[in-house]
């Protein structure tokens, strides 16, 4: 099962406030956080504002955290991050992707 998402980058420098929409590649997500592909640089420590489409369809909002980044060789950027006050309603619907994924993954 693959999730679509986009995360949403404000320049805190620009003084318009313009917020960019940026489509990521999920590789993974658990209920503590969300590794994935972009292909614009972020900031580690930084917090990031996120529109996490689930399998149902269903659109988590979230903020995520930066902890890790790595760039690889096509000029892309492997990001771990962990979410910042996740409701609990939205961490049970992520174990719950994450049960089915790992059945899925079993077939």
């Amino acid at each position: 099962m693959s999730l679509s998402a986009q995360i949403l980058v404000k320049n805190m420098n620009d003084a318009s406030g313009k917020t960019e929409e940026v489509e990521i590649d999920v590789m993974d997500v658990s209920k503590t956080g969300v590794g994935f592909i972009c292909n614009i640089p972020l900031t580690i420590g930084a917090i990031y504002e996120t529109n996490l489409t689930i399998w149902t369809k269903e659109v988590i909002h979230a903020f995520l955290k930066v902890v890790r980044i790595e760039q690889t060789e096509d000029e892309r950027y492997i990001c771990g991050t962990i979410f910042i006050g996740l409701p609990e309603i939205d961490v049970k619907r992520i174990e719950v992707y994450d049960l089915l994924d790992s059945v899925n993954s079993e077939d």
